[in-house]
């Protein structure tokens, strides 16, 4: 369970949720739990803003990034391992939709 490696999603939401991505640095590997962010089923347009929700083709489905849907869940929770995004364009991709969800933005 290595940092930007995605799960099958076991949730209730796993239709429009297929898969979650780790993005829990391996600082925290004797943790229970992992940080993970959904991996929605991308809509057939355009999104407004590509750098929150980047996109990922994983299985021959077009997801991406839901940075607004970061839990943590159990390990046992997490579905088969299906992939890694931790390819420097994508990971990074990832952190950068990240920081622009918990970046300050007044004050």
């Amino acid at each position: 369970m290595a940092q930007f490696d995605v799960h099958a999603n076991t949730g209730q939401n796993r239709t429009a949720i297929p898969y979650v991505v780790v993005i829990q640095s391996m600082r925290f590997d004797n943790a229970r739990t992992r940080l993970v962010a959904g991996l929605r089923v991308a809509p057939n347009r355009t999104v407004a803003d590509p750098t929150l929700t980047p996109r990922f083709r994983i299985e021959g489905k077009n997801v991406l990034l839901d940075p607004l849907q970061i839990v943590a869940i159990a390990r046992p929770s997490l579905g088969r391992l299906v992939t890694s995004l931790a390819d420097e364009v994508s990971s990074s991709a990832i952190i950068n939709a990240i920081d622009s969800v918990i970046t300050r933005a007044y004050g």
